[in-house]
């Protein structure tokens, strides 16, 4: 039986698709982003976060459609390290209290530039990311000064598949989109 041929259902505007293109990498906040921004901490001091794991499909993704995903979050925690590690992430910064710092680090080994970023985060220590990457998000939640600098806000949440849509935005940019949505359409228990 013939792999059926599916046409991607979201769209979004060409201006917006204009300004995601020539996106090498994203920078992706961990708090508020990745997860709804709260913490829980055990009576023995051990941090608990909760992952949506439409945003780190999302994440997988992107690195098939050739995005580098990268992580720099201000925290450092065995859970948000055991989160990149699963998802296969290879440039992360933990705690990282100047996340401008962080990120020429990563630029350098990745020998990318200001005009080939995109970033997401949600509040004050994201701003001076979100200010030099030529496309930044921020989730629906975000502090207001992070939603006046971001080119697109999105739908959802932190936490709750803000960083899918991101990741979407930026597959659907590059003309990665309709490609991997069709390769999800076979499986490997499929008769030929």
């Amino acid at each position: 039986m013939p792999t059926p041929v599916l046409s991607p259902v979201l769209s979004f505007p060409p201006e917006l698709l204009l300004k995601a293109q020539g996106i090498r990498a994203a920078i992706f906040d961990v708090d508020g982003v990745l997860t709804d921004g709260r913490i829980y901490i055990g009576a023995g001091g051990e941090e608990f976060k909760a992952f949506n794991t439409l945003d780190g499909h999302g994440l997988k993704l992107l690195a098939q459609g050739g995005i580098e995903p990268i992580v720099i979050t201000g925290r450092d925690s065995p859970a948000v390290r055991r989160r990149v590690a699963d998802l296969g992430i290879r440039h992360a910064v933990y705690g990282a209290h100047d996340k401008l710092a962080a990120a020429h680090g990563v630029m350098a080994a990745l020998q990318v530039d200001w005009s080939q970023l995109a970033a997401i985060g949600d509040d004050w220590p994201d701003l001076p990311l979100m200010t030099r990457v030529a496309f930044a998000c921020a989730p629906a939640n975000a502090h207001a000064e992070v939603l006046a600098v971001a080119h697109h806000v999105t739908t959802a949440r932190g936490g709750y598949g803000a960083a899918r849509e991101c990741c979407d935005v930026l597959l659907t940019a590059c003309g990665a989109y309709a490609r991997l949505l069709h390769g999800h359409l076979t499986t490997l228990d499929a008769s030929p």
